[in-house]
């Protein structure tokens, strides 16, 4: 019988943040018996973020903001000295369960260098299960030197040298507890992506138009809505899916006012 063989190894927990107070502390508290080192690269807060870091002994680095903010995640990757990094965001929990898969992972000998993680989305009330958002896997744990971001977009993943593998247990994402805070980052998506139909060249004429008004919404719609069955997850999966599709023609009449200044 082959056995496996353990080593210990260190785990260094990287985050950037932004004016993150009310989410820091739980997410900060999922992690304090897991992380050996605390990084977190801070964009200028002007609320009790860094108060509620320095109760974690977090290593701070302070910086700008930047509009691409994979910029400052791979500021606090690059920081962490341990032998593997897991990066989260401020408005992220990790769970018990997942904890201990991370621990009996990362002590395993293996020619493995990330892992792919299974996230639960929380919107408006209730972790949405359908319309695509769930499992919604994401690349945040690599060994150390072996992940980066690419920061060129908001949804991008990392990118890992190697093979990865893939953990069993959810990462918990509390990121719209209400319409107004989805409303926020709604408004800094678009912007985003209004400055990339710039910089990709994209024409304003009756084509772009129509792609981006009419065919792209109604594709992601029926998408997200009907074939990945959004409509399971009631009235949020509803809001979910038209919101979703509302941000290629609000992205596009943008770039038009812009461009039109």
């Amino acid at each position: 019988m082959n056995k496996q063989s353990f080593s210990v190894n260190k785990i260094s927990v990287a985050i950037a943040v932004y004016n993150e107070e009310d989410n820091l502390s739980n997410c900060l508290n999922s992690i304090k018996d897991l992380a050996d080192e605390i990084v977190i690269v801070d964009g200028g807060s002007t609320d009790k973020t860094l108060d509620i870091a320095k109760k974690f002994n977090a290593k701070i680095i302070r910086t700008g903001n930047p509009q691409i903010f994979h910029v400052n995640k791979n500021k606090a990757i690059d920081a962490a000295s341990s032998d593997w990094i897991l990066q989260l965001d401020a408005d992220e929990v990790v769970s018990e369960e997942l904890s201990s898969e991370i621990k009996k992972t990362t002590s395993l000998k293996s020619n493995i260098n990330g892992y792919w993680i299974p996230r639960r989305n929380f919107f408006l009330g209730r972790f949405l299960t359908k319309g695509g958002q769930y499992p919604d896997y994401t690349l945040r744990l690599y060994k150390r030197g072996q992940g980066r971001l690419p920061a060129k977009d908001v949804h991008e993943q990392a990118v890992v040298q190697g093979k990865v593998g893939y953990l069993n247990n959810p990462l918990l994402h509390l990121r719209d507890k209400n319409f107004s805070r989805y409303m926020e980052r709604f408004n800094r998506y678009t912007d985003l992506l209004a400055n990339q139909l710039k910089d990709g060249g994209v024409k304003l004429n009756t084509v772009s138009f129509i792609n981006y008004v009419l065919i792209k919404p109604v594709i992601w719609f029926f998408k997200a809505y009907l074939r990945h069955r959004g409509y399971v997850d009631g009235f949020p999966g509803f809001v979910f899916a038209l919101f979703s599709s509302l941000r290629f023609p609000v992205a596009y009449f943008k770039y038009w006012s812009h461009d039109k200044n």
